[in-house]
């Protein structure tokens, strides 16, 4: 596919606890057929190596997201075989990026997991990096933005906050799973938020048992 014809979803990974929630989202995409923008922030580099073990290198980008998106959301390695052929990276100090410009081609943005600070500088505009940056953009441009905030308690400023990112157009979906689909695993749990990210976004995915009108039906599979 020529770069003229490539339109992707940028991906916006903030320092919030919740990188199984990206790796989930980001493989759904890719199943999906889609192109992604990946922006990794600075600080969800260090979530990353707490929650995973894994270094995020913006020079080793490729190797480093294959082995993050191959880990289960229990720690196992290998548990899946993603295909990042579809995955473009911007550092997230390039403010010159493609993702900084409304007139460059994109579907959306989805926000995995989202800090309660990376919610302040979305909903005040700063900008800072490229990941709020891109917020911006997509929010002006009128494009799909999904926020997925992963923190608890809220403080009232933080409502506020989501509140008007809500006015401005995005979809502010809290990282919160439900147990109707039959969860018998952490995966189960994270493909969850990640499906109704993805639900969000209108992209096709197989990540979730969906609602049937039928109590029980789960347990019944």
């Amino acid at each position: 596919m020529s770069q003229t014809q490539r339109r992707p979803w940028i991906v916006g990974v903030s320092g919030a606890s919740g990188t199984p929630f990206a790796a989930s989202v980001l493989r759904g995409l890719l199943a999906a057929g889609e192109s992604v923008d990946l922006v990794v922030s600075r600080a969800s580099r260090l979530t990353l190596l707490d929650e995973t073990g894994i270094a995020f290198r913006d020079a080793h980008w490729q190797e480093d997201l294959r082995s993050w998106l191959a880990r289960g959301a229990d720690g196992e390695p290998d548990t899946f075989r993603p295909d990042i052929g579809g995955v473009r990276h911007w550092a997230a100090g390039d403010l010159a990026a493609g993702p900084s410009s409304g007139s460059y081609p994109a579907k959306g943005m989805l926000i995995v997991p989202a800090s309660t600070a990376c919610v302040a500088g979305v909903a005040l505009g700063l900008s800072k990096d490229l990941l709020q940056r891109a917020a911006s953009v997509t929010l002006k441009e009128r494009r799909k933005l999904v926020v997925t905030v992963r923190e608890t308690p809220l403080s009232g400023q933080t409502l506020k906050q989501m509140v008007a990112l809500d006015e401005a157009g995005a979809v502010v979906l809290p990282a919160s799973p439900a147990f109707y689909a039959g969860a018998t695993h952490i995966q189960d749990l994270v493909d969850f938020v990640a499906g109704r990210v993805l639900d969000a976004a209108g992209v096709p995915h197989q990540l979730y048992r969906r609602w049937e009108g039928e109590l029980g039906g789960a347990s019944r599979d």
